[in-house]
């Protein structure tokens, strides 16, 4: 039988933590660090982080929809940053680290819709939901240097501090998710 695999594209602040994160569940197959959202061709790390070229940090998810879902993912997604911040992920701030889902389908799309309303509904969170909602149109792959930070770096302060507890919470939540437990 054939593998029926699907690219999804999140970003949900600094990509070194979302990769670190989307690395973990049963069907992904691949998690690359880049950028998306925005209109400049071919971004560095530097350009996106001036805020000028209207890109956001971002990942791109390869996975097996028949291993794990589209709306498992979303689930992950909204269940490890903050949506309901402008611009900001904790410590991180600029519209490069903006809540955004980048959809690939229009199935995608409405997946991604009824997600976030029925976050609204049960109240999930104590302020509206701002995670923009587009189609992706492009994706620069980031440099080579923040493929994989968190495996590479994981001792540095920063993945101690802010990638391991998001880490922990991910085990906490989805552990029945995670490939190696």
């Amino acid at each position: 039988m054939e593998q029926k695999n699907e690219i999804a594209v999140f970003g949900g602040g600094c990509f070194w933590c979302t990769e670190a994160l989307f690395e973990k569940p049963k069907g992904v197959l691949s998690v690359t660090s880049g950028y998306a959202g925005g209109d400049k061709g071919n971004p560095t790390y530097e350009e996106v982080c001036s805020g000028t070229t209207g890109h956001a940090e971002v990942i791109k998810i390869e996975y097996n929809s028949d291993e794990i879902s589209y709306d498992t993912l979303l689930s992950v997604f909204f269940s490890t940053h903050d949506p309901t911040t402008m611009n900001q992920q904790e410590g991180d701030v600029g519209t490069q680290y903006r809540s955004i889902i980048l959809y690939t389908t229009d199935k995608q799309k409405k997946e991604a819709e009824e997600f976030i309303q029925k976050l609204e509904q049960e109240k999930t969170f104590n302020n509206p939901i701002v995670t923009e909602l587009k189609a992706l149109e492009n994706f620069t792959k980031a440099e080579t240097q923040h493929q994989q930070f968190y495996e590479k770096n994981s001792s540095q302060p920063y993945c101690q501090i802010v990638i391991n507890p998001k880490l922990t919470k991910l085990k906490e939540k989805y552990s029945h998710l995670l490939k190696n437990k």
